[in-house]
Formats: structure tokens, C-alpha cells, sequence
């Protein structure tokens, strides 16, 4: 793990034991609002292109977003449910992804994240702290630092996203 893994880590552990998960969700949905704003500059006649050969469109972005829901998301899903946890995806979502708008991507974001906030919610704050969820840089994660990652992974998007807008212009 690199020193700056690290400092990732150090701080979703830290900040997830010491956060509420009502906290960390009013976290989730300011760091969702800067990706909404950020995903809508992007110019919707180039919401499919690439910026540069090797970096993602906005519309591949927003793939990846959902798609790192889904197994994150669903990690937090299974450990407070007490099931599975899903399979960690083969790709970031990207490949293949259907182009849709950023008003259908956020939609779709949006649906997802209210059910799954009302789950989290609802948890035993500190039920289940014992199982972890495997993330590829940070290492295993319990349900609230995960859920905290969530943060970090849409700001980091959404700085993506502010890039992508700008060299599109």
C-alpha cells in the first residue's frame, strides 16, 4: 500500500468510527450534489467523448460511479443484511456501458442511493463491524468506512468530471 493509500485508509477508519452513519450519509449527499453539478457541465453533445484517448468520458465516469455502487453498495447491503457478499466486478464498469445522459445517470444514482440510504439508516450503527468489504487500494473496509469511501470515490469523480468539462469546451 502507497503512503498516500495509507493516508486514505487512516482517515475511513478513523472518520468511520467516529461518524454516525446519518453524518456520513449528509457527507455522501453534498460530496453526490458536487458530482451532479460537475457531470451537468459537461457538454451533453460530448457527453460520450473523451477528453484524451486514455481518460474516460463523462458517460464513462458515470458508469463507473454506478458500477462501484453496485459492488460497494451492495457490500454495505450484504454485511448489514447478513448475506453474500457480491462478487468483486472483473472490470470498473466502463466497458460496455450504455450511453445514456447525465440527467438518466444521476436519476439512476439517485434511485439506487435513496433505498440504500434508508437501509443504512436503519442499521445498528455499530452492528456488524466484523466483517469487511475488500476495496483495491484501501484494503478491507467494515460497513461504515465503507460507506465513507463512498464520499471520497464521488469527489474524486467529480473532479474527473470538472476536468472532463474543461477540456471539452
Amino acid at each position: 500500500m502507497t503512503e498516500e493509500q495509507q493516508r486514505v485508509r487512516g482517515y475511513l477508519v478513523a472518520q468511520g468510527a467516529k461518524l454516525t452513519p446519518a453524518a456520513i450519509v449528509d457527507k455522501i449527499q453534498a460530496a453526490t450534489a458536487e458530482l451532479a453539478a460537475a457531470a451537468m457541465s459537461v457538454p451533453p453533445a460530448r457527453w460520450g467523448e473523451r477528453p484524451e484517448p486514455k481518460e474516460w468520458s463523462g458517460n464513462e465516469v458515470m458508469a463507473h460511479v454506478l458500477a462501484a455502487h453496485g459492488y460497494f453498495g451492495g457490500g454495505v447491503l450484504a454485511v448489514l443484511d447478513d448475506g453474500p457478499l457480491p462478487p468483486r466486478p472483473k472490470d470498473q464498469g466502463v466497458e460496455g456501458a450504455p450511453l445514456r445522459t447525465a440527467e438518466a445517470w444521476l436519476a439512476l444514482l439517485t434511485a439506487e442511493r435513496r433505498a440504500f440510504f434508508r437501509r443504512v439508516l436503519s442499521a445498528d450503527a455499530d452492528g456488524r463491524l466484523d466483517r469487511t468489504i475488500e476495496h483495491p487500494f484501501f484494503g478491507p473496509l467494515n460497513w461504515r468506512e465503507t460507506l465513507l469511501f463512498t464520499r471520497l470515490h464521488d469527489l474524486d469523480h467529480a473532479e474527473q468530471l470538472r476536468k472532463t468539462a474543461a477540456a471539452l469546451k
